[in-house]
């Protein structure tokens, strides 16, 4: 048995490596694409790699079955192969994905009563202290050796790309000025600061960012410097020196990076460093290892539950009608789950929902768009469950519920951040914070749309707003592609007749849009419609919206930067860039 069970951890281990090869490859690739600023690359990358995982383990399942006939669990067989397996991980640099890959491997095997920590790692055995000590992620650099501008000279110096850097002197001024303007640290003396920069720059949309961190005495400041091709040469496009900014670019709402990780453990360290507020699960998700965030976050959650006495309850706001919400008061996350039958004037298939929330993981969400975890065979402790909530799900969702003992297991569901929902907060907001929210949904429509994304319910409902004040759409079951869509002018009414009539004198088609009508169904508040007319005009006029389309069919891509674009340098010292451009014409 010793020797079936070294053959079964062994073939398991080399998928996982399979598994990782494959992925380092597709990610190494992002520096070349943003060298040759092959937008259109980076983002197909990015969805393949998504998909890498999962044929990566029904590749090893149909290995184990084919090679040694498994099919059934033998207890004591499967605790064999799981120490074999423990064994192979000894010094290992990457466990805790070697870990995660084992476990997808063995329940997509076996049923869920088979799964207990004797057999698969529910509990970890990775010691990420140890690994983050043993293994550096990072170059670090002196300011005593030369001051501040030397420091970002050597840093520039460190990273290798195959095409120039426009101004580099430029830049290394608009920094250090940057630095010493933004950071906590610029009036301490030089000699008591250093400087680390993770060895990879990560890569996301048309942007490589450098990452770091300042450290003194005094503590530790994180600061990021994205770099930008502007025809074939290089430039510093700005600084992020505050944690509310950088935490904004790793934000659940945007598309993972492309980063040449290849201790993650090291790196996700160094992140926490910075982002002390930020989840682990949300770190390796935000680097592109999704199932491992999975793995962290159902950790996190029972340890939660273990130390929380609270009851899952119905999540506040409107009811859904595809999707049924429920959230735990203590726990900043809601959990949705796909009602079994819906209401009359939702014409779509539970395939075609899950289509969709896949389609919003594939694709660029702008930082307007909430990420989500997906799971399957979830199981809660039944106590925990609010009367009222139990009793709503056997209603709604019958088919995927399950009592199993002191636990109710839900077959299939969705977790993501919760937020609170746009609607209750305009109608509890003042005037000033009102408008607000109301500029920033009308500014996630039009980044939404020139990212090829039409919400197609844009009710405030539909819409959360984070803790930074910032609105996101979460409610995907009508999303389709901008280029699917006919958007028309309401033609004029033929007669008074047509004017009174409660149906439309003209036609309407599958995939007919009508701006105009927008303002009709989003409030019947006049202020909010007044409001939303100064704002967003364009928003309610159907040639604009045209305009997009025709922008999008033309491959033009819309910057939208994931920070605010009155720090971008290129705003603050516009004359030394436009001197810059012209020579580099001349």
């Amino acid at each position: 048995m010793t020797d079936l069970a070294q053959q079964l951890a062994r073939t398991i281990f080399t998928g996982f490596e399979r598994h990782f090869s494959f992925f380092q490859e597709i990610t190494r690739a992002a520096r070349q694409s943003f060298e040759q600023a092959d937008w259109e690359a980076i983002r197909q990358a990015s969805v393949e790699r998504i998909s890498f995982y999962d044929r990566r383990v029904q590749e090893a399942i149909s290995k184990v079955r084919s090679t040694f006939d498994v099919e059934t669990v033998d207890d004591a067989l499967w605790k064999k192969v799981k120490a074999q397996y423990q064994e192979l991980l000894v010094n290992y640099r990457r466990p805790e994905l070697a870990e995660t890959f084992y476990n997808s491997v063995y329940c997509k095997m076996f049923e869920r009563q088979y799964f207990d920590n004797d057999k698969i790692f529910i509990e970890s055995d990775v010691d990420r202290e140890e690994l983050t000590k043993r293994d550096r992620v990072y170059l670090s650099f002196h300011l005593k050796d030369g001051g501040l501008e030397t420091c970002l000279r050597e840093i520039f110096s460190a990273f290798y790309f195959r095409i120039p850097y426009q101004n580099i002197e430029r830049d290394i001024v608009h920094v250090a000025e940057a630095f010493r303007a933004r950071s906590q640290f610029g009036q301490m003396p030089d000699e008591t600061l250093r400087i680390d920069v993770l060895d990879a720059p990560f890569y996301r949309n048309k942007a490589a960012y450098l990452i770091g961190r300042v450290v003194s005495s005094e503590g530790v400041q994180p600061f990021v410097m994205p770099l930008l091709n502007h025809k074939g040469t290089i430039f510093v496009d700005t600084l992020l020196s505050s944690h509310e900014e950088v935490e904004a670019l790793f934000s659940f709402a945007r598309a993972y990076f492309m980063a040449n990780n290849s201790i993650p453990v090291a790196t996700v360290s160094f992140l926490e460093s910075i982002m002390p507020k930020k989840p682990i699960s949300e770190l390796y998700m935000s680097i592109g290892f999704h199932k491992q965030a999975k793995n962290e976050f159902y950790r996190d959650m029972m340890e939660h539950l273990e130390n929380s006495n609270d009851s899952f309850v119905v999540a506040p706001g409107t009811p859904g009608l595809v999707m049924m919400v429920f959230t735990l008061p203590s726990y900043p996350f809601v959990f949705k789950v796909i009602r079994d039958h819906f209401a009359p004037v939702k014409n779509i298939t539970h395939a075609q929902v899950k289509q969709r929330y896949m389609q919003v993981k594939l694709h660029d969400r702008v930082g307007r768009m909430a990420d989500t975890l997906e799971f399957a065979q979830t199981a809660f402790p039944r106590d925990r469950f609010a009367p009222e909530l139990l009793k709503e799900l056997q209603e709604a969702i019958p088919s995927q519920l399950e009592m199993d003992g002191d636990n109710v297991v839900i077959n299939h569901l969705y977790i993501e951040h919760r937020m609170t929902p746009l609607d209750i907060c305009l109608a509890n907001g003042s005037q000033e914070t009102v408008r607000a929210m109301l500029d920033d949904w009308g500014l996630a429509i039009k980044q939404l749309i020139a990212a090829d994304i039409f919400p197609g319910d844009l009710l405030f409902k539909n819409f959360g707003v984070t803790h930074q004040g910032k609105v996101v759409f979460y409610d995907y079951d009508e999303i389709c592609k901008m280029t699917e869509c006919n958007f028309r002018q309401i033609p004029p009414p033929r007669t008074p007749e047509d004017e009174m009539s409660s149906e439309p004198w003209y036609s309407v088609a599958d995939g007919d849009v009508f701006p105009e009508e927008f303002l009709i169904f989003l409030s019947a508040s006049p202020l909010i419609r007044k409001t939303l007319i100064q704002l967003h005009p364009d928003l309610f006029e159907a040639q604009y919206w045209r305009d997009i389309q025709q922008d999008i069919g033309r491959g033009i891509h819309a910057d939208v930067f994931p920070y605010p674009v009155d720090i971008r340098f290129i705003n603050l010292h516009r004359e030394a860039f436009e001197l810059t451009t012209k020579a580099a014409a001349g």
